[in-house]
Parts: C-alpha cells; structure tokens; sequence
C-alpha cells in the first residue's frame, strides 16, 4: 500500500510535528482542505449480484454509462499526479466489472495503492493467492452478522457462509490483515466481542462502521439504527477494546461521552475524501449521494483535479462551518456536530444535531419535525423491489435485558419480507 501523502503535505512523519511548530492544529489544517484528498472512495460499478438492505448506494443494476477502461486508467493517471494516499474501491460488487483485475493491476503499477471491498463471492483460491501475493493491495470482506441469523437477514440468504468461506480462503493463503468489515446495527451490536474472534481467527483486521440513513439505509435506518443504550455499548466497546480496531472516523458523534475515539473526530466530507460513481460523477461524501452533495463529473474539462480543487461545493464546505443549534453545547468541539448524510438524509439541517446525538438533541430534533418528507438518495439502481427486514423477535417476551441487546437469550428466527 503506498503511504505518500498529497503533494502540497510534508512527509508523514514530519507533518504532526511540523504544524504543531507552527501552532496549527492538524485538524484546523484538515478543516480547511487539502489539494488532494487523503484516500477517496471510488465505486466502480452499481451492479450487485446481493440486495443488502442498508446498501447507500442503493446498488444491483449496472449504470450503462459507467466509465470506461479507458476512462478509468485516465483518473488513475491523476491520481498518481495529485499523490492520492489510497483509493478504496467498492461498489455494488467491484469485481463484477470484467477489466476489475486490469484496473487494479495498472493503479498499483502506478503507486496508487487500492483496498477495494467486496462480499467475498468472487474470491477463489486462485483470487486469494494473487492477493496474499500483492504488497499494494488489500482487500476488505463485508459481514454484518457474527451469526447466519443475523447477517443473512440484511445481506441475504448464504451470504454469511459466501463471506466466511472468502476470509477461509484469504487465510489459507497466508494473507495476513485483510480487513472485516461490519455496519453496525441494532442486531449485531451485542456481538461486538464475536466479530472479534471471528477476525482474529483468520488474522483479519476488524473494521466497524456506521449505518447511515443512505440508498436503501434510508429505507430500513429506523429498524436498524443502534439504540441510544447500544450505542453508549459500543462507545465502552470501543474504549475498551477498540485499539486494534479500525473505524474510519465513523463514531465520531460518541465523543460527548467522554474521550475522544482515534482518528480525526470530524466530518472529512470535501475537506479530505470525497467519492467517485461509475458514472465519473464527484460527491463530497460516500454517504451522501444527493444532487445536494455533487461537485461535479470527472469527464468535465479539468478532470477529478479540477472538480477536487475548484469546485463550489468543495470550496464552501472548507469554509468555516457555524456550529448552528449545536454552538451552545459543552461538547460541540468533541463531536463537531455529528454526520452530515445522517441529518440531511433524516430531515435535519446540516447545522443541526446529530439524529444519534449521544445527549438525545437529534431525538428531540426528530420529534420536533414530526412526519415531514425527507430526501431521497439518488439514484436508485436496485434491481428488485426494496426489502426490508423483519425485526429478529424473541420467541418469549423480551426482558429488560433484551430491551437493550435484541438478540439476548433469543432463539429468534431472521426471514425478509419484500415491502
């Protein structure tokens, strides 16, 4: 995986130092923007052969005008000029895209280093030797269940076992760290500890990030979406035992609990990532692909450069953003006011608080607007009808216990149902 920074940066090991010197706090560098973003998210392709219930691209059809080979070797190319960090590919399924090995082949042979994610049905033993073999590429396998019960329920039937026997595979062939990636939800919250094991068992690395009200997620954010009680569960989690942990900066909004998480507790949006579609169009963030979030296309005159370092979106989002109905708060510095797609996509203003918002003002923000349309995610490529799951019930009567933790002491039973 290369590691240089963008161009306009001081080498990792004397950045820190170097703007402390200077009196400047590296995150008041990363609010004003960089010339090139840290590491980007890059969705190759919206065909999906899995209909997750949570996915925020809303992805299962192919766009027919998604970027060419050549298209996509041309953005590589600027890539390696601007010095990207890292480029994480996803999609739908990225290795659906028949030139997906020829693209990763050519932004590694041109120090751009991929992490690309995947749900593991394309990872043959073939596959898994080339990557263990691969020094610049790593690969990301997507569960979100430590259980069939609970994974299959959101990622669909098999899915689970599809996974498991990819991260097998992987580790047989002595890839060491590939990364487990796990959205969070109210389901497999109390599973914290299994997903662990299930890591170190195949010497992966844990990877846990939020569900946000995004694409699909928007549909099912209600039903999924941790409780205020599990998420002070998985703060202490995290505490506690996250060190080894990856996260992304995605529970930044936890901070009003007490310390601070690793990583930069801020939203990065257009400041230091930002996402590309398949179809070349530009969203400052991953979770926030609404016209109100585009920058602009990748086929314009200037390219992904001139759209990255020029574009009106970009250039307001570095500006000093106000703290809003948060600026009165002790803790606004801890969590800077929570995820942007999560207020946007939930109805709340984006100087708003947080829906999750740990002292329960996003709850109370939420009650206050009452039933009022809220965006959609556009565009919608499902292939099917949307579904959404049923919520895992507890075969007695659930105790306090389970008002917390639903899956405690249940023998529950996890089946879809198409809306």
């Amino acid at each position: 995986m290369t590691t240089t920074l963008p161009a306009t940066t001081l080498p990792a090991t004397t950045l820190p130092n170097t703007l402390a010197d200077a009196g400047i706090r590296l995150i008041d560098r990363f609010e004003q923007g960089l010339d090139a973003p840290i590491c980007l998210t890059w969705e190759l392709t919206y065909a999906c052969n899995l209909a997750c219930v949570h996915c925020l691209s809303s992805s299962g059809r192919r766009d027919p005008h998604e970027l060419s080979t050549d298209e996509c070797k041309a953005l590589i190319d600027e890539f390696e000029r601007m010095q990207i960090f890292y480029v994480n590919i996803g999609g739908g399924e990225p290795t659906i895209r028949s030139d997906f090995w020829e693209l990763v082949d050519y932004a590694t042979a041109h120090h751009v280093g991929v992490k690309f994610s995947t749900n593991g049905s394309r990872i043959s033993e073939a596959v898994a030797a080339r990557l263990a073999g691969s020094d610049y590429v790593d690969v990301q396998i997507s569960l979100d269940g430590a259980t069939a019960e609970v994974n299959d329920a959101v990622r669909g039937d098999g899915s689970y076992a599809t996974a498991v026997t990819a991260m097998e595979r992987l580790a047989a062939a002595g890839f060491a760290g590939f990364k487990l990636s796990v959205v969070v939800t109210r389901h497999n919250v109390g599973q914290l500890d299994d997903f662990k094991a299930i890591a170190d068992r195949y010497g992966a690395q844990l990877r846990l990030t939020r569900l946000r009200p995004s694409g699909r997620g928007a549909d099912v954010w209600d039903e999924l979406h941790p409780t205020a009680g599990q998420q002070r569960e998985l703060y202490d989690w995290l505490v506690a035992r996250g060190e080894d942990v990856l996260t992304g900066d995605s529970f930044f909004h936890l901070a009003a609990y007490g310390d601070a998480l690793p990583g930069l507790n801020l939203c990065g949006a257009g400041r230091v990532v930002c996402l590309v579609d398949p179809v070349g169009d530009v969203y400052a963030c991953p979770f926030a692909i609404h016209d109100e979030f585009l920058a602009g296309n990748v086929r314009s005159t200037g390219g992904f450069t001139s759209v990255w370092r020029e574009s009106d979106l970009f250039t307001e989002l570095r500006e000093p953003q106000s703290a809003g109905a948060c600026g009165s708060c002790g803790h606004y510095d801890a969590c800077r006011g929570g995820c942007m797609a999560a207020k946007f996509f939930t109805g709340l203003p984006l100087d708003g608080p947080d829906p999750e918002c740990v002292l329960g003002h996003g709850e109370h923000a939420l009650e206050a607007l009452g039933a009022v349309e809220t965006p959609r995610p556009s565009p919608d490529h499902s292939a099917k009808a949307r579904r959404v799951p049923v919520v895992l019930t507890p075969a007695r009567r659930p105790d306090r216990q389970c008002d917390e933790h639903p899956l405690a002491g249940s023998g529950s039973v996890a089946v879809l149902q198409a809306e």
